[in-house]
């Protein structure tokens, strides 16, 4: 028997909301430095420690950060992936 309670889904008739590009990509984003095209991802952090390379300080485990690479690398688009650096969300919003 089908349940008396209305659907809290969208009706078919209703317009779809446009994908929010940003939210289906992770925060993912492209960005240029000097002349050099990077991508930026946001993380909220894991159990591992790292060296921001930015105030060469620390980043303590579950600390959100942002994760960034170069999009090219003369040694091949995964030696610039592996190359990828955990910096301060700050440290990367003021480095030059």
């Amino acid at each position: 028997m089908p349940s008396s309670r209305r659907s809290s889904k969208r009706p078919y008739s209703a317009a779809h909301r446009p994908l929010e590009m940003q939210r289906a990509t992770g925060g993912r984003r492209q960005v240029t430095r000097h002349g050099e095209e990077w991508t930026v991802q946001p993380v909220r952090g894991n159990e591992k420690e790292y060296v921001c390379p930015g105030c060469h300080h620390r980043v303590a485990p579950w600390t959100a950060h942002v994760v960034a690479w170069a999009n090219e690398s003369i040694f091949g688009e995964q030696a610039a992936l592996d190359a990828r650096r955990h910096w301060h969300t700050h440290c990367w919003s003021i480095a030059e």
